[in-house]
């Protein structure tokens, strides 16, 4: 799909921002997007699904002057004509009509808005046929399949392609809109040894169909983590250092952003209340916001709120230096918006100098983390604890692997437990980072 509606889109914007007006919205706001996709499921060489998507949709907020605030409504539909659009900002109206007035309610400062809007580089259609789909699924499966006598089921291996074009605009005259592409090839496969059966995967992901993984590799890299997941044993309650995987690790650093959130900060319901300019880690951890990395899965050239996304420090030298701010919860603390309606962009830490075997030796002895399980975290307390899939390392050598654990701690004890932030960054997602060695956790085993 090569966007043949982008000019129509744009239009629609601005006839469903002039419907706002002339139905009497002080101010409004609105989103219409288009999309499609394919995506194919192989398991045990057979096909299981073929599935293509096409959809679309428009969004519109519109603001009602009150005496003490804006009136706020929304609405929403995938029917985009004419008429369509006068429904939707006519139920939007009548909803702004019955809530309460709110006088942080409406749009981001003028002056915020995104004037220049860069290309990033994110849209690489790719024109793969169904059976082009199947053939690189099934190979993916086969190269994991073929591994090992162990391997001897699956999950299945998925390929998936996705593209999009998406247009936002508001009252303060703002229009932006950009496309975007997604590709992924996923494997998931199941060993079996004597009376231990375990499972694992592996996945690529990519804005650019041509820098994917190899689906051999990407087959064979789900065997390898099958395979050494086998035999796992138990281990007693300790505790000792801890690894993050790379894969993984990005939920530590999700935690974080999630209590410097400012919904969270305003509501006084998160464990890092009033941590600006506080040290949260160690004086080595540097943690930014990259929003304008050309191909990288994060990047944006301006929020949801139609705010100039901008690089900038989230934590400099282990003190947090910013929250994570939109327009509305910025208002309500009495600060400005960071750009962050919607959610970070290539949230980026600066790693260290040892790859993961590098950290494994300077752990020493502890636990290395492949898989977490459950949401047992308190975001109010910060209080921590999850069902992990892991390996016992001793003497800086992976032991054996470990299963029937949970590992608890706390968060902010946690963040500055962390010793070393690894070199092995995981670059699929929308969080960059490599693997991160905490000095200490507690382990619950046997």
């Amino acid at each position: 799909m090569q966007f043949p509606e982008r000019d129509e889109l744009n239009q629609l914007v601005h006839d469903i921002l002039g419907e706002a007006k002339s139905q009497g919205a002080a101010h409004a706001e609105a989103g219409v997007s288009i999309s499609a996709g394919l995506s194919t499921t192989v398991r045990m060489g057979e096909v299981e699904t073929i599935e293509h998507n096409r959809d679309k949709g428009l969004a519109v907020t519109v603001y009602l002057e009150g005496k003490d605030g804006m009136h706020k409504g929304n609405a929403s539909t995938s029917d985009l004509s004419a008429s369509a659009i006068r429904e939707t900002v006519k139920a939007a109206c009548n909803i702004a009509r019955f809530t309460s007035p709110d006088q942080c309610a409406g749009l981001a400062p003028d002056n915020l808005m995104a004037s220049n809007i860069p290309d990033l580089d994110l849209y690489h259609p790719w024109n793969i046929s169904p059976e082009q789909s199947i053939e690189l699924a099934r190979e993916c499966e086969q190269a994991a399949l073929e591994m090992d006598a162990r391997i001897d089921n699956s999950d299945g291996a998925t390929l998936s392609s996705h593209e999009g074009y998406r247009a936002y605009g508001n009252s303060h005259g703002f229009l932006g809109a950009y496309p975007s592409t997604r590709h992924g090839l996923s494997c998931v496969v199941i060993a079996k040894d004597g009376e231990s059966m375990e499972r694992d995967y592996w996945y690529s992901s990519t804005r650019d169909a041509q820098e994917m993984e190899n689906p051999i590799k990407t087959g064979r890299k789900a065997g390898e983590r099958t395979l050494k997941r086998l035999n796992a044993q138990h281990l007693t309650t300790r505790q000792c250092p801890v690894i993050y995987s790379a894969d993984i690790a990005s939920s530590l650093l999700g935690h974080f952003i999630g209590g410097i959130r400012g919904g969270a900060l305003y509501r006084k319901s998160t464990f890092l209340l009033d941590s600006l300019g506080e040290p949260v880690f160690p004086e080595f951890i540097q943690l930014e916001e990259q929003p304008h990395l050309v191909k990288a899965m994060g990047s944006a050239p301006f929020d949801s709120d139609g705010v100039v996304t901008q690089r900038h420090h989230i934590v400099r030298d282990g003190r947090v230096e910013s929250y994570v701010l939109d327009a509305y919860s910025a208002c309500q603390l009495g600060m400005q918006t960071t750009g962050n309606a919607g959610g970070v962009h290539n949230l980026t830490i600066q790693p260290g100098q040892d790859d993961l075997a590098g950290l494994v030796k300077q752990m020493n002895t502890g636990l290395l983390i492949t898989e977490l399980m459950g949401q047992g975290i308190n975001m109010v307390t910060g209080d921590y604890s999850r069902g992990a899939a892991s390996f016992w390392v001793e003497n800086g050598e992976i032991q054996y692997p470990v299963h029937e654990l949970t590992v608890a701690g706390n968060l902010k004890e946690m963040f500055k437990q962390i010793v070393a932030v690894g070199n092995d960054v995981d670059l699929r997602g929308n969080t960059r980072t490599g693997s991160i060695l905490l000095e200490n956790m507690a382990i619950a085993g046997d």
